[in-house]
């Protein structure tokens, strides 16, 4: 059975990631997320082992310990790392893996070298859209918008490291856009 594909998305928070993911599982059955543990609270609506495993820090840097994480990083206080025990065994069945996670995290992914592997940065069209959105969410406070945007400023620098760069300024298109690719 042939391999199937790593896909890393990445880009600044508020940029449509979990969005596009929740459409490309929805159109192809062959793709699967690979749920991302993370030391953050649950959002309004999030359930555990879904969009993530919500575990205490002590748990998380237990599992570094371990070794049980493909990668992992700390942003804006809290741990988000992905179990690569799960992710190799869906790879291994054929599965196309969507990996939701941050660039340096990606750059982690890029290093473990994993077989077919594909990179994808979402963009913002601008960083007052992406101000927007962050601000219509109405799910953190000013401070914390503030800092997911000098975040934003640093993770736009580094979209050059990407194979695909996806200016996401029209949902329906860039949901094509990137199934496309995924699938080419």
């Amino acid at each position: 059975m042939k391999k199937g594909k790593i896909v890393v998305i990445s880009g600044p928070s508020g940029c449509g990631k979990g969005t596009v993911i929740a459409r490309l599982l929805e159109m192809d059955a062959s793709f699967k997320l690979s749920v991302s543990m993370t030391t953050r609270a649950p959002r309004p609506g999030e359930a555990n082992g879904r969009e993530y495993y919500f575990v205490s820090k002590e748990e998380f840097e237990k599992r570094i310990d371990i070794g049980d994480l493909l990668e992992y990083t700390n942003y804006n206080g809290n741990y988000y790392g992905t179990p690569k025990k799960e992710m190799y065994a869906m790879q291994a069945e054929g599965i196309t893996v969507l990996l939701d996670i941050e660039v340096e995290g990606a750059d982690n992914v890029r290093k473990a070298a994993p077989e077919n592997l594909m990179t994808i940065f979402l963009a913002p069209p601008s960083l007052d859209e992406l101000r927007k959105r962050l601000t219509g969410r109405a799910t953190e406070t000013a401070d914390v918008i503030e800092k997911r945007l000098m975040r934003a400023n640093e993770e736009l620098k580094e979209q050059h490291k990407y194979d695909h760069i996806v200016v996401n300024d029209d949902l329906e298109e860039t949901i094509q856009t990137v199934y496309h690719l995924i699938k080419e």
